[in-house]
């Protein structure tokens, strides 16, 4: 085993913050608006524009295993598994993020056939840069502390980014020309909505540069480089989802994937159809990421004092209390603020603990097995949260469609209207009660003390 890693710096840690500001621009950016650009811009209806975003999400979850075991089975010459991806793929990614969001002014197929190859491309480069991310938690430090302090220093990134990419986006759309007085699309949205992609395309190639110059990779294997064999990908499977541990936080995953795409994405649906403007989103956005940027230094002093189980069960709570006032009257301004700031509670809580889940499953893995496979841990980790969104896309998109949506009309029909509340009240409530349920089969504490007693035996 790697001897305790040296205590990480202040600029190691902005270097993780600063590749989470990045990619959550994109990511905020595309799941808050990608789906009211394909209906709204390029008026594709919200049949197949959702297939189209569920069919995206699943190539995603499909090739989220390719990358993943590429990387465990891949060295760059520098001798490194992961570091490298965000150098050479952040090029690539933020071109087809700028793609997706261009109004090609094609034929209505053509267009959904461009659409739909835009946004797989998109999703593949994705998966290039968030897959060994993933993985440099566990790879950058042994140290659960500083591991535990990378994922806030994350989720802070998180907050900035996407604030960036949600509060900011209706702001430039403005500057660009692509809004009007009262805050709805004109007929300028489309190079609107290409000139923000330009820019939020920027700030990721700056973001994923910034990680690969500022970080390390220290965790080395048990065994020696040299004597690595090949691991099957069958054999990788059977490693991850025998050990049950991993498969309660891969569903712990993927109920955040489905409960987060519910709400990033049915805000800018319900601030036009039901606040009338579009403009509306923006401080309810922001309401979650100040909250979700507050909770982020409140998140590891709770963990150390409770314990990961009763803190992953607090931000479980607040999916379910905070829905409640909402389900009761969800026409009230209040209610809505209020599942969005407790929406940021939950969320934070939700996003950190699954992360340093994750690192400590790195280890927890390597200890049953006798090797590290960091990638496909976070290849596995990664395909819940999209399998959740591909979920969360087709409940919602077929929701919405057979409830009589249309983006052509200027006043939805009540049943639209009734159907995208729900979407944000009681289907994600629901859901948060599944979290919870899954918390109560999650004991990473416990796992860990007995793998240090095992080890602390052997060493005596």
């Amino acid at each position: 085993m790697t001897e305790t890693t040296p205590k990480l710096k202040l600029s190691e840690k902005l270097g993780f913050m600063g590749f989470s500001t990045g990619s959550n621009i994109v990511y905020q950016f595309k799941s808050i608006y990608y789906l009211f650009f394909l209906t709204n811009v390029l008026k594709i209806s919200m049949d197949v524009a959702g297939t189209i975003l569920s069919l995206g999400i699943v190539w995603d979850a499909v090739n989220d295993p390719l990358v993943g075991f590429y990387a465990v089975n891949h060295r760059f010459k520098n001798g490194e598994r992961v570091r490298p991806f965000a150098f050479w793929y952040a090029v690539p990614w933020a071109v087809s993020m700028v793609l997706i969001f261009t109004n090609f002014h094609a034929s209505d197929t053509v267009t959904v056939i461009i659409a739909s190859a835009a946004y797989f491309l998109f999703e593949l480069l994705y998966t290039c840069v968030a897959i060994p991310y993933n993985s440099m938690g566990g790879l950058a430090t042994n140290r659960d502390e500083d591991r535990r302090s990378i994922n806030v220093f994350r989720n802070v990134g998180g907050c900035f980014g996407s604030a960036i990419g949600a509060v900011a986006c209706l702001p430039l759309l403005k500057l660009f020309g692509g809004l009007d007085a009262s805050g709805n699309l004109n007929d300028g949205s489309s190079l609107g909505f290409f000139k923000t992609a330009c820019v939020m395309g920027l700030i990721c190639i700056g973001g994923c540069f910034l990680h690969y110059f500022t970080t390390k990779e220290r965790v080395q294997p048990v065994e020696k480089p040299e004597e690595e064999e090949r691991l099957g990908m069958l054999q990788v499977f059977k490693m991850l989802y025998s050990y049950k541990p991993f498969l309660a936080n891969t569903v712990y995953i993927l109920f955040y994937g489905i409960i987060n795409l519910f709400i990033m994405t049915c805000i800018t649906y319900y601030a036009t159809y039901v606040m009338h403007s579009t403009a509306a989103a923006t401080p309810i956005q922001a309401a979650y990421l100040v909250t979700s940027l507050i909770m982020s230094a409140l998140v590891g002093p709770v963990d150390r004092k409770l314990g990961r189980r009763k803190t992953m069960l607090i931000g479980g709570a607040f999916y379910i209390i905070g829905k409640i006032w909402f389900i009761i009257d969800p026409f009230s301004i209040g209610a809505i603020y209020v599942n969005a700031i407790t929406m940021g509670v939950s969320a934070t809580f939700t996003f950190v603990m699954f992360n340093t889940n994750r690192n400590n499953l790195t280890d927890l893995i390597e200890w049953k097995n006798g090797r590290r496979v960091d990638g496909m841990i976070g290849t596995a980790d990664n395909l819940a949260t999209k399998l959740g969104e591909a979920i969360a896309a087709w409940i919602m998109t077929r929701a919405l469609s057979v409830s009589g949506f249309d983006s052509n009309l200027a006043v939805l029909p009540d049943s639209a209207i009734n159907a995208i509340n729900a979407l944000l009240g009681w289907v994600p409530a629901l859901v948060g009660v599944g979290v919870c349920i899954t918390v109560l089969f999650l004991d990473i504490d416990r796992e860990m003390a007995k793998m240090h007693a095992e080890r602390d035996g052997a060493k005596a």
